[in-house]
């Protein structure tokens, strides 16, 4: 294999992704989450689920946009793990109270 493909193959392996939910239908918010949590798969994600409580995460505030992501790190945890330790990652963004 030419060190092209390998190349390719490897960046095929550590791309990211990630799933985004706003409550409102509104364009997705860039800022910085109010909470971020990594949560421990195995076994190439098929083993271990986790409910999260955003509203428990929010303190009572409404949620604005929820978000499951798979991180350069969570990819590259895989990776050298050869999928055995899967991670993701977890964002949520409260709505800011009115004043």
């Amino acid at each position: 294999m030419n060190k092209v493909g390998l190349v390719l193959m490897l960046l095929t392996l550590i791309s990211c992704s990630s799933v985004t939910i706003r409550t409102d239908g509104g364009e997705e918010n860039t800022q910085a989450p109010n909470v971020e949590q990594q949560y421990t798969y195995w076994w190439w994600g098929l083993q271990n689920s986790y409910e999260i409580n955003v509203r428990e995460s929010c303190k009572g505030q409404d949620v604005e946009q929820m978000q499951a992501v798979y991180t350069i790190t969570d990819s590259l945890s895989g990776l050298f793990t050869l999928g055995i330790y899967s991670p993701r990652t977890a964002r949520i963004w409260c709505q800011e109270l009115e004043i």
